[in-house]
This record gives structure tokens, C-alpha cells and sequence, in this order.
């Protein structure tokens, strides 16, 4: 049985449809269900494209079914997120999870299920990541491995991962060491701590850093393809929670997973890898100021 898939829209519409188009031509698309879940508009300023994602989600996209379901007020994401994700799996046990500023790979369906498959007792494995990141020398690499990290750009779980999903992140930090916040962060490679201490500040509501958590308490792992699966187009300042930002651009995968790790161990080559990518991605000053400065520009005076 293959997994049912959830694509959470809710007002770019040339982004929902590239990521429909590509999911379309998805080797097992047409054998598989999906359930769209779109938000409701946060202000009028939103209403327009809202109604055109839900115009464009309404076209008749080749799955085998398509279940819409459009929200009556604003969720937001996280909310949205959590209720989704958390009804369809209790109802079919596994989940592959969609946003609508994500291109697949042909692949990514073979990949998601194949690995739902191959580790669906393994309680330790509680993710299947589609992206990946554009590390240096990625032939180094297995083609498909474990690491840590829950990422959020696409991913697939099962009912007895999801479950321990806990939504309370003080909780979840509670008897956090110093030791622990160093494992968590990739050695202090990457901003998740910081992203922990902003949601507790109430300056963001993050689903994906409370999963990560729940992940990491449960010492979890999630498997990872060398090559993406998945590609965010988001990341132009277009989106609710994405800013402008290249580094994260990949090519997708243009062949099926055939090699799934046997050992339900983090992959030492791989957190070496991705740890480099976090602590190098910024690039030099220039780059960072020209980012920057470009970010600043669009949001003072619009979008090209």
C-alpha cells in the first residue's frame, strides 16, 4: 500500500502549481492518494491568491483521488501542519508531507515509499528526508544514509514516529545540558538552538524545530538520499517563512534509490559533510552583506 500524500497551500499560486506539475509526473503519482490541505486567508490583502491556489488545486491533477480540504480561517502553518499530518496518518499509519514551494524529483514517490517500507519496524528511524544538502564531494557519500536532523522539505513517517511528536517545547528542553544543545546544533554549526530560544520568545511558531526535538529526545534518526530528492523553490522571499537564499539549490535526483542502509547508525562521513555545509554557507562577508542588502531592497520596495 502506498503511503497517501499531504501538500499544505496557501497563497502562491505559480509555486503550488510548479509543485503539482512536478509531483504529477512522479513515477507512482497516479497510484497514489492525495489530500490537499489549503489555509485560509490571514487579511484581504491574502484573499486574491488564496482563491487562485484553491482554483489551481481544483484542476484535474492525475492521482488517483484527491481529497481537498479548505481551511474556514486562517490556521497557519504549524497549526496547519500539526492537525494535518496528525488526522491522515491516524487513519493510514504513514505519511508523505508536501508544502507548496517543493519540486520532486520523478523519484521522490519510489523513494519516499521504498523507505517507508524498509523501515517501517525500525523504531529508531522516525523520518525519510527528501532534501538534501548540496555538501562538497557528495560521492563520498553512501547513496542514502542516516543523520540526525528532522528536515522539514519534504519528508514521510509513520503513525509510531509521529506519536511521539510532543507540540510543548519546554517540555521537550526541560533537562537539556549543555552537552545536549552542542549534539543538537551539529556542534554549534547550525542555528537551532537559536531557533528553540526564538519560539520560546514567541518571534516564531515552528512545527519543524518541535519535530526535530521530539526526534532528537527519542534518539531518533532520519534517513537521507545523496541525492535530493526534493528542491525548495521557496527560498526567493516569496514565502511566509523563507527569505532569499541560493545555497540551498540542488539538482534532483535523475534515478531511483536502490541502496538503503542496513546498520541503524548516523553515518559519520555524512554529519561531517553536513556540518561543513552549515558552518560554511553563509559564505564571506560580501556575499552575506549582498544577501543582505538584497533581502532589505525587496521587502522596502516589493518583489520583482
Amino acid at each position: 500500500m502506498l503511503a497517501p500524500i499531504v501538500l499544505f497551500v496557501y497563497n502562491r499560486p505559480k509555486h503550488t502549481r510548479k509543485t503539482l506539475v512536478a509531483l504529477e509526473k512522479n513515477l507512482l503519482a497516479a497510484q497514489s492518494l492525495l489530500y490537499i490541505i489549503a489555509d485560509a486567508p490571514k487579511n484581504a490583502d491574502a484573499v486574491e491568491a488564496v482563491n487562485e491556489v484553491r482554483s489551481i488545486i481544483r484542476e484535474p491533477w492525475n492521482f488517483k483521488h484527491i481529497t481537498i480540504m479548505e481551511r474556514s480561517r486562517n490556521w497557519g502553518l504549524a497549526d496547519n501542519v500539526i492537525d494535518g499530518v496528525t488526522k491522515i496518518i491516524d487513519e493510514h499509519g504513514q505519511i508523505i508531507v508536501l508544502e507548496d514551494d517543493l519540486e520532486t524529483s520523478p523519484y521522490a514517490l519510489n523513494y519516499f515509499n521504498d523507505a517507508l517500507t524498509r523501515y517501517q519496524d525500525e523504531e529508531r528511524v522516525m523520518e525519510i528526508s527528501g532534501y538534501m544538502y548540496p555538501v562538497q564531494h557528495p560521492k563520498r557519500l553512501p547513496k542514502s544514509f542516516f543523520f540526525r536532523v528532522a528536515n522539514s522539505w519534504g519528508w514521510a513517517t509513520w503513525k509510531r514516529a509521529w506519536d511521539k511528536f510532543n507540540p510543548d517545547i519546554n517540555q521537550l528542553t526541560k533537562d537539556f545540558s549543555r552537552s545536549d544543545i552542542k549534539r543538537f546544533s551539529i556542534d554549534g554549526s547550525e542555528n537551532f538552538w537559536k531557533q528553540v530560544k526564538a519560539f520560546k520568545a514567541g518571534t516564531i511558531n515552528s512545527w519543524a524545530i518541535r519535530w526535530y526535538l521530539s526526534v532528537f529526545r527519542a534518539e531518533g534518526l532520519v534517513l537521507y538520499s545523496r541525492e535530493s530528492m526534493v528542491q525548495n523553490i521557496g527560498t526567493d522571499g516569496s514565502g511566509t517563512h523563507s527569505d532569499l537564499d541560493n545555497v540551498y539549490q540542488v539538482q534532483l535526483a535523475q534515478s531511483k534509490i536502490k541502496y538503503f542502509p542496513a546498520e541503524i547508525e548516523e553515518n559519520k562521513k555524512a554529519y561531517e559533510a553536513i556540518k561543513q555545509f552549515y558552518a560554511t554557507r553563509k559564505g564571506s562577508l560580501p556575499e552575506r552583506l549582498l544577501r543582505y542588502i538584497h533581502k532589505h531592497w525587496q521587502k522596502r520596495f516589493g518583489k520583482n
